[in-house]
């Protein structure tokens, strides 16, 4: 606590240090607010690249000083601008000498303007020696040294604008990211696509199986959702004759945030007449081993811990092939029977409670359970149940199976494509099971859109449909794990102090007093309103007790469970060399990436329980009591000081 006072007040020093010298220049008609305009005439990475030709040549950079050497009457510094960092090497026998003094006084993090010449220091360091430094900018808040001070991920999601500053491998996953859609674009308009723009408000949500979030329009009193798809509009386009067309957009979808998912995320959807599935698959393999040559200039790629082969002519099975060769379930010899396939599922571990007893539903459940996170090369899987597809055109082969392909790289699926149905009689058809599903809770159901059947009554061509997300594509060619890595200002927890009073009520009623905390300290739960369970009457004898391995655990990471609404998995050390997973339905009291980096405790010798086809390898322990009528709950948090795998006693 000491150190803590001591840091805050070291820094409301240097925050008043940096106005005070504001205040001086502007005193002095030097007030660096006031310029409007600096002639850049080179960048720091231009200059090295060219050095050879521009050595002893004048030129005007400008930047953020990262750093600064003096040594008396010389000075160094390093200068930061879009493309990197280059030395800055000011004597004062060389510069106006009342410059070269207001510049000793500048402090990291301010910008400046550099005119000078390039040359080599006698150490070899490629260098400009400044003639003219011109403050444009006085930077009045600290930078953290050496990044210590912004290694926590969440801060640096929501301070995104010194993470650029501070963190080189930030700003090259944006620019990683800018080039994909770049050459995304590209790609499509030389195929003859051409790109549109559909609403992001519409009186329906449809496209996608999601739950939306819902605003309100004043003029019209009418109820509006955020899209969840494009693909009924654009289809509605290839109706109107567009035969090839695509948009690149922002989803909203209201749901739960994990390593994966943000409830606002960018995709492409593209839909071609007179093309099927194999066009789609063709198109998507193209974009991403074309974007990863040429961005990355190769076709290997580590991504979730596993070398990734990107080589053209990715691998193509169904899923039901897939599922065989996986788990031996042989689903297409019991093609059509609902209770065998069932059966079928439950006999290789795949856990069916909650899901509709149909052929079609066990063979995707085998599927998601069981070989989804094994297909670690890049792999299409094709010919999906239709239960599963509601937008997409049975197989004339098989009126069981649809014309369907999601693609996977280690895990996680990368796109989602069709041969689109275009049977309007069909399609209202599976519009109706969609609503009724809806009608009966499933919020995240199709709605039915009559209009877009109206649409098809004109005519849809046989026709292609693609839709993929642009986040995870930059995940896997940046190499990171987390989505919100690759989108500049992710989805985060308000820190609003408006809403202290709000979100510590809710906190209470959860029992998530973290949250109370972070915005509201002096909110206490009122403990008159809770109540906990008896305690145990019979004893438990001290060596049954002992037998119970309690031990520390690190959350190396932690995502909501697909199709559950209350699990959360967590990846944990334990003190091993193996990395635990443990499943815990707390996704009602925490989101996922809040829980990330925390110092929990679980009980490791518990026997491997499947839950929802995943073996949970343990308990987490949390506190369980009832507030105000409610049932709350804290998972239990430790010190961090305190070691992975340390034994409770």
């Amino acid at each position: 606590m000491a150190q803590q006072n001591q840091n805050q007040q070291d820094l409301r020093e240097i925050l008043q240090i940096r106005r005070d010298k504001l205040a001086a220049l502007q005193e002095a008609g030097r007030n660096p607010f006031e310029i409007t305009r600096y002639d850049v005439t080179h960048h720091a990475q231009e200059v090295k690249d060219q050095f050879d030709q521009l050595e002893g040549q004048t030129v005007s950079l400008a930047g953020r000083l990262m750093s600064k050497r003096g040594m008396g009457k010389v000075s160094f510094c390093d200068l930061k601008d879009k493309s990197g960092r280059i030395q800055i090497y000011a004597r004062k026998d060389e510069m106006d000498e009342d410059a070269y003094d207001r510049f000793r006084k500048y402090d990291i993090g301010d910008i400046v303007g550099v005119k000078g010449d390039v040359f080599r220091t006698q150490k070899g360091e490629m260098s400009i020696r400044a003639h003219e430094i011109t403050l444009l900018s006085k930077s009045l808040q600290p930078l953290p040294e050496k990044f210590h001070g912004l290694t926590d991920k969440e801060l640096r999601y929501r301070q995104r604008y010194v993470d650029l500053i501070m963190n080189p491998e930030s700003q090259r996953n944006f620019e990683i990211r800018s080039k994909f859609v770049a050459y995304l674009r590209r790609y499509l308009d030389n195929m003859g696509f051409m790109e549109v723009e559909t609403p992001v408000l519409s009186p329906i949500a449809g496209g996608a199986n999601a739950r939306p979030f819902i605003t309100h329009h004043n003029a019209q009193d009418i109820d509006m959702y955020m899209r969840i798809a494009t693909e009924l509009h654009l289809k509605r386009l290839i109706v109107g004759g567009l035969e090839r067309v695509y948009e690149v957009g922002r989803i909203f979808r209201n749901e739960g945030m994990d390593t994966k998912h943000n409830p606002e995320f960018t995709t492409c959807e593209l839909y071609q007449a007179y093309t099927n599935l194999d066009g789609m698959m063709d198109i998507l393999e193209g974009i991403l081993t074309g974007a990863a040559k040429e961005i990355l200039g190769t076709y290997h790629i580590q991504w979730l811990g596993h070398d990734v082969d990107l080589t053209p002519s990715w691998k193509r099975i169904t899923m039901a092939d897939a599922v065989q060769n996986v788990t031996g379930a042989d689903f297409m010899a019991i093609e059509g029977d609902d209770d065998a396939a069932v059966e079928l599922a439950k006999s290789v571990g795949v856990d069916m409670e909650g899901v509709a007893r149909t052929w079609g539903n066990a063979l995707y459940e085998a599927f998601d359970q069981k070989v989804e996170e094994t297909l670690i090369q890049p792999t299409f899987i094709t010919m999906y149940p239709v239960e599963v597809s509601p937008l997409a055109k049975r197989s004339p082969e098989d009126p069981h199976l649809t014309e369907r392909y999601e693609m996977f790289v280690c895990g996680c699926e990368m796109g989602n494509a069709f041969s689109e149905l275009n049977d309007p009689i069909d399609q209202y058809q599976r519009f109706k099971a969609q609503a009724e599903k809806r009608a009966h809770g499933d919020e995240e159901a199709d709605m039915m859109d009559e209009d877009f059947v109206l649409a098809l009554e004109y005519g849809m061509p046989p026709t292609g449909g693609l839709g993929f997300g642009i986040d995870r594509c930059a995940m896997m060619l940046c190499g990171t794990d987390s989505i919100r890595d690759v989108i500049l200002f992710p989805t985060m927890k308000t820190l609003d102090p408006k809403k202290a009073e709000n979100k510590a009520e809710k906190a209470a009623v959860n029992g998530s007093a973290e949250d109370a905390t972070v915005s509201a300290p002096s909110v206490q739960i009122d403990l008159s309103k809770v109540k906990i369970e008896p305690l145990f009457a019979d004893d438990v004898d001290f060596e049954t007790f002992s037998k119970s391995d309690f031990r520390v655990v690190k959350i190396e990471a932690c995502e909501a469970v697909p199709k559950s609404k209350k699990l959360l998995k967590f990846t944990l050390n334990d003190g091993t060399d193996r990395k635990r997973t443990i499943l815990s339905g707390i996704h009602e009291y925490y989101e996922p990436e809040e829980l990330v980096g925390k110092t929990c405790v679980a009980i490791t010798n518990l026997p491997p329980r499947k839950m929802m086809g995943i073996d949970s390898e343990g308990m987490l322990i949390s506190a369980v009591y009832e507030y105000d009528g409610r049932e709350g709950l804290n998972l239990l948090m430790l010190d961090d000081s305190i070691p992975a795998g340390a034994k409770l006693y």
